[in-house]
């Protein structure tokens, strides 16, 4: 079916044209139907299926005219907010409408310009719109349509109370669509507050990788990970890379060591400047920049088609966060690498992330690299082997954390 035969408005079909579009996806094969019927929307894909498309499409062929804001779309995150604005901008180049972001990291006026100004769509995170709202600058109460992207995010990030709030300064008579990677049971207490009767599409499983994607782990001693990550660059014809740290602190360590190799790097993370941001997002967006460094603020911030390879330098602590990383590759079709270095005390993680993707993840070695034989774990002693509950251990605990030949067993870690 191509996106004509989905009934949406000429100029906004000629901003898909524009946009490089073909046939719709199957996520908005899906969800544009309904969105356009004006119903509520729960909808789950994996990542870089065109989930902004399948919400921001039938928007637009509604909203018609320019008029008063009557959009709302929150994101957990500045970069996110920044992308599915420009998303809107391109889908909308051959109509009056317009689009604003709202977001921290940079000053007021602009915004504050932009909103004077008329605007009908506001993609905004929920921490800089209250900022408008409590000081009376901007309101909601023409807001017809209410759209979470990436809820599961925002509730990892503490955002739900702030959420409500927002979702009740909407008008009751309104349409909500929640779009996520992934929707575990906790969205639903938030879903039974913010939505009536909705129709809930799920395109896949959303606990797989695409299956575009290749992936593997690598194992490696701890002090060695460094001097892995090196080889596999140097051994990997890649695009670009987008290397992913658990800390801060690690990304600038990791890529101040990248530099002094001399590959071309830039870091995210939320320490950054937002200005700083937007220009490590830019560079490695137009090929300036051959690797990121970054945190899992850019698990769901970076839509960047030409990703070749993502490299797990630290395991996620959240199953799902392994999801969201190697989405980053293999986007729209595409095909992509994913490898994760993995020391001995990431056992437990592992079996959890293998366990929550329902499949187990091939271990490779880096022919030709030197690597140094494991050392065994010390025993500890009798008076540190007792567990959290203060009970005795199983003996086979310790036999359950270790060993790369366990990381499919069913211990708990």
């Amino acid at each position: 079916m191509s996106f004509k035969a989905l009934n949406l408005s000429e100029p906004v079909l000629r901003g898909v044209q524009a946009a490089g579009y073909a046939d719709p996806t199957p996520i908005q094969l899906r969800a544009i139907p309904l969105v356009l019927a004006g119903g509520d929307v729960i909808g789950s894909a994996q990542t870089g299926t065109g989930k902004t498309a399948a919400f921001a499409l039938p928007i637009l062929t509604r909203l018609g005219a320019h008029g008063k804001t009557r959009v709302l779309v929150l994101e957990p995150t500045r970069e996110l907010a920044a992308q599915v604005e420009t998303a809107f901008h391109d889908f909308a180049r051959f109509t009056e409408l317009r689009t604003v972001a709202i977001f921290g990291g940079v000053g007021y006026g602009n915004q504050r310009s932009e909103m004077r100004r008329g605007v009908d769509i506001i993609v905004a995170t929920p921490g800089r719109l209250m900022d408008y709202l409590k000081e009376g600058t901007l309101n909601l109460r023409d807001i017809n349509t209410l759209v979470l992207d990436e809820v599961d995010r925002m509730l990892d990030m503490g955002f739900l109370p702030v959420v409500k709030d927002i979702i009740g300064r909407c008008p009751r008579d309104r349409q909500t669509l929640f779009f996520s990677a992934t929707v575990p049971p906790e969205i639903q207490a938030i879903a039974s507050f913010a939505l009536r009767n909705p129709t809930r599409i799920e395109i896949g499983v959303s606990r797989t990788v695409c299956e575009s994607v290749t992936h593997a782990l690598y194992p490696v001693a701890h002090d060695q990970k460094f001097d892995l990550l090196l080889a596999l660059l140097a051994k990997t014809d890649f695009d670009s890379v987008l290397i992913f740290s658990r800390t801060k602190h690690g990304a600038d360590k990791i890529a101040r060591r990248l530099k002094a190799a001399n590959h071309s790097v830039a870091v995210l993370h939320a320490n950054r400047s937002q200005n700083q941001r937007i220009e490590a997002l830019a560079g490695f967006k137009s090929g300036k920049y051959e690797v990121m460094v970054a945190t899992d603020i850019a698990a769901r911030g970076i839509d960047v088609a030409g990703v070749s390879h993502v490299i797990n330098y630290d395991v996620p602590e959240k199953p799902e966060d392994y999801v969201h990383r190697i989405g980053r590759t293999g986007r729209a079709q595409a095909v992509g690498d994913a490898f994760t270095l993995v020391t001995p005390e990431n056992a437990g993680d592992i079996r959890d992330i293998q366990r929550f993707i329902g499949t187990k993840i091939p271990e490779l070695k880096l022919e030709g690299f030197p690597y140094a034989p494991f050392l065994p774990r010390p025993e500890r002693p009798p008076e540190q082997r007792e567990s959290r509950r203060g009970a005795a251990q199983h003996p086979r605990d310790e036999n359950r954390r270790g060993g790369w030949n366990r990381f499919g067993g069913r211990g708990r870690r």
